[in-house]
């Protein structure tokens, strides 16, 4: 099967008109670039609360729901599935899920995937648990054969998301980050953190451009799954949109803090090196060890040379 990928950046915020304007180009570039689906950044069409926005006082909810149909009905003229970021509301006083509204190619909502692990310490105070639901469930459906999934931003942290995604036969991930809107101070403050005489042997100079990156190409090598990473381009942006191959190897990537369409093609025939392919599901059903065990009291006894 084959599927092309549009994987977008732009410097998204609290504007919802202006979210709305960027989206809707960057679908109309997408297809004319024949992709077959276009990704999306975290919070991308609503803004993501607690970073572009203080809270959801006073959120202009319908102002939110016109525009989502605004790209549902343009999704549906255009032939374009569209993984969208962005908020859902919830019953007061619940707060809203952060969430990827996945829309198909003739304009319908075909499901929505709410972010599981929002960030935050145990008693909900920081990050996005002031602002957040966390949701409950993982989210599946297939485009043009092709088996897909979707995670959000702080997930990448979680290994046994990806692994769960590789038992319901998922074959390409698209994960969307919020990883930028960084004042000069708080960008400071980052390269601080990492160290002036670490940064040149990283391939970033802070903690999410080192380490979010390196857990996506990790997660797509050891579970064999393509993946779409979108992220916001608005300054500073710690790293820039990329696409992954099962192998773990980066096939195209965007410019940093530039607003751009990345367009990447999936061959699920195509293979590449996948070394844990003869004992994954071994170790997913729990018997972690490869080849065949003896019995040797030379192995039981682990304390005599």
């Amino acid at each position: 099967m084959k599927l092309t990928v549009a994987t977008s950046q732009f410097p998204g915020g609290a504007d919802i008109r202006a979210n709305t304007r960027w989206i809707k180009r960057h679908m109309e570039q997408a297809r004319y670039l024949g992709a077959d689906v276009v990704h999306f950044h975290e919070g991308a069409l609503s803004g993501y609360a607690g970073f572009e926005f203080a809270s959801f006082d006073g959120f202009d909810w319908p102002a939110l729901r016109e525009a989502t149909e605004e790209v549902m009905a343009l999704s549906g003229t255009l032939g374009v599935w569209v993984v969208l970021g962005s908020a859902h509301p919830l019953s007061p006083p619940n707060k809203p899920h952060n969430s990827l509204y996945i829309i198909n190619d003739h304009g319908e909502l075909l499901d929505r995937y709410d972010k599981m692990f929002c960030a935050g310490n145990r008693e909900g105070a920081t990050e996005d648990l002031p602002h957040y639901t966390p949701g409950d469930h993982f989210c599946t459906f297939t485009i043009r054969g092709v088996r897909c999934g979707v995670l959000i931003c702080h997930e990448f942290r979680y290994p046994e998301l990806y692994r769960e995604y590789k038992r319901r036969g998922v074959q390409v991930v698209f994960h969307s980050f919020h990883a930028g809107h960084v004042s000069p101070e708080r960008w400071k403050a980052m390269r601080d953190y990492v160290g002036e005489e670490r940064i040149r042997m990283n391939p970033a100079d802070t903690l999410p451009g080192i380490a979010m990156p390196a857990a996506v190409l990790a997660a797509a090598g050891s579970n064999y799954l393509w993946m779409s990473c979108s992220n916001t381009s608005r300054r500073e942006s710690c790293w820039p949109a990329f696409s992954v191959r099962p192998d773990g190897v980066i096939t195209g990537r965007l410019r940093r803090n530039v607003p751009g369409v990345l367009v990447s093609t999936v061959h699920t025939e195509e293979r590449w090196y996948d070394a844990s392919e003869a004992w994954r599901e071994r170790a997913m059903n729990g018997v972690y060890h490869s080849g065949v065990l003896v019995e040797d009291p030379r192995s039981e006894d682990r304390t005599a040379l």
